[in-house]
């Protein structure tokens, strides 16, 4: 796995890390900004700790272990595509924490991601944060799951983040609320089957 100093991370202070979407995006996670971990490895979710992937592999979404930590390979980003899964950020700007971000860059990063699922049409958009979500769409009142209303075409739901720091989650607890998501979007077969 690589390692940073504290002076090599915030280096990559205000980099942008590329959405990973491909032609046949069904489920696209949105994350709320990158890290400066995930900036310096060009991988989303790439902060040690993080506990995305884990999740992804214990709910049957992705079939095998994904350690971004060191930056992901092409198979990595290969095999994400062809399940079908794409990730974005609502802000593309990195910062050493998510709570770094105005309330505009948020609200611009909701109307960045009307516009990308507008382009690539996934069925289901799954926002990882649900604080993050209220303020980039303006729902104060909004809770964790499916959104009463679609984005663009496409289902959208509201799931934990799974950084560390979100200490209320464990990598069980994510993968039951990262499956929802999947199965609506036809990767994971439905409950009971």
């Amino acid at each position: 796995m690589a390692r940073f100093t504290r002076a090599e991370l915030d280096a990559f202070r205000d980099a942008e890390v590329p959405d990973l979407v491909g032609p046949s995006v069904r489920l696209l996670f949105v994350g709320i900004n990158p890290g400066l971990w995930t900036a310096a490895t060009q991988s989303h979710f790439a902060r040690p700790g993080n506990r995305f992937y884990p999740a992804l592999l214990a709910a049957g979404i992705i079939e095998r272990p994904i350690d971004a930590g060191g930056g992901m390979t092409d198979a990595d980003r290969d095999h994400l595509l062809e399940r079908g899964i794409g990730i974005t950020n609502l802000s593309p700007r990195a910062t050493a924490r998510a709570d770094e971000l105005t309330t505009e860059e948020l609200r611009a990063g909701g109307e960045r991601l009307r516009r990308l699922v507008e382009q690539v049409g996934p069925r289901v958009v799954a926002v990882a944060g649900i604080t993050a979500y209220r303020q980039a769409f303006g729902e104060p009142r909004a809770v964790a799951g499916r959104q009463p209303v679609a984005l663009a075409g496409a289902e959208l739901w509201v799931v934990p983040n799974p950084s560390g720091l979100n200490a209320h989650h464990t990598v069980a607890t994510l993968a039951d609320a990262y499956a929802e998501p999947a199965r609506a979007a036809g990767l994971l077969p439905a409950e009971g089957f």
